[in-house]
């Protein structure tokens, strides 16, 4: 059975709070692990904003919209999976918010999550670099500190939050979603010996899309400059979604390319992730695959584009 390598699936996904989401095209399923030990699963589709539009299929505009869809789809995700972990109502039912209230919160929490994120990792940096003026004259090189520092505050954010019990928990997940994708895209059938010896780090990683945004903006800021500070800051902030579309692009084409060039340009995305995601344990692999499960066709995925046949499964399945 003649196999090829690496072929793109299609599906992505992210960590939730003890558990996983994982998307389709506008599929998107949760699995979450129960505090009883059981897998509780919600699949649901997500349309978007100006669904149907073609204006989401325009290069360097359409990252923009699936960068806040993606902020949308991942808070309300978030919160689904943090329902199974609250306190209980007196009855003994989890605590369950209006439909309405619950898309009212999601949206608020991701403008809020959007203004923070441009304070810590847009505004400070440039005021950082500021310090510098009296010693360093060269505009070019204020430019380029600015983006070294945006890129030493978010590794250091990483840092801090890692701390938290939580977290180290969400990165195992995170490394989780990752193996499963990678096991699917290398041919593999989808289970759990076979996901757990993939590997963590894959190019389409939120976390290596940050970076993107980062090395976009030092190249961006680098040529756009005014004298005012205000107006730096200003034009910063409104750059924001144009240097949004290019990363987007950058790493769709990673996602779907392994040439030397996209390597090299991956590779620092890459070794960020390797903070931002931990080996999982079965347990939480175990999650991952009921997620991937409720929304893509792995077996005719394998089927269609590695050659496997009915046969090659029902072998698998009986090794485990």
């Amino acid at each position: 059975m003649a196999k090829k390598r690496n072929r793109y699936s299609g599906i992505g996904g992210q960590a939730v709070l003890e558990g996983i989401m994982m998307k389709n095209k506008e599929k998107y399923a949760v699995a979450v692990r129960r505090p009883d030990g059981g897998i509780s699963v919600e699949v649901d589709n997500y349309e978007g904003i100006l669904h149907g539009s073609k204006v989401k299929e325009i290069p360097f505009v359409r990252g923009v919209f699936n960068f806040i869809e993606s902020l949308i789809l991942g808070t309300k995700c978030l919160n689904y999976s943090a329902s199974f972990y609250e306190e209980e109502e007196s009855d003994g039912k989890q605590k369950k918010g209006s439909g309405n209230g619950e898309k009212m919160m999601s949206v608020l929490v991701t403008c809020f999550a959007v203004v923070l994120a441009l304070g810590i990792f847009v505004v400070l940096p440039y005021y950082l670099s500021s310090l510098l003026n009296g010693f360093l004259r060269n505009q070019s090189l204020l430019a380029i500190m600015e983006g070294v520092m945006r890129i030493v505050i978010f590794i250091l954010y990483i840092l801090a939050i890692s701390i938290m019990k939580d977290i180290r928990r969400l990165y195992r997940y995170h490394g989780a979603e990752h193996k499963c994708i990678n096991c699917i895209e290398r041919g593999r059938p989808l289970t759990v010996s076979n996901v757990m010896r993939s590997s963590r780090l894959h190019r389409r990683c939120g976390t290596s899309f940050i970076f993107f945004v980062f090395f976009v903006s030092i190249v961006l800021f680098f040529f756009i400059r005014v004298e005012n500070p205000a107006m730096r800051v200003v034009i910063r902030i409104l750059l924001m979604p144009v240097v949004a579309g290019i990363s987007y692009e950058i790493i769709r084409l990673a996602g779907r390319s392994d040439n030397i060039l996209v390597r090299i340009i991956s590779a620092p995305g890459m070794a960020i992730q390797r903070m931002t995601t931990k080996e999982p344990d079965e347990s939480m692999v175990e999650v991952a695959i009921a997620a991937v499960e409720s929304v893509f066709d792995w077996k005719g995925y394998l089927s269609e584009h590695f050659g496997y046949e009915a046969k090659d499964f029902q072998t698998e399945a009986t090794e485990e």
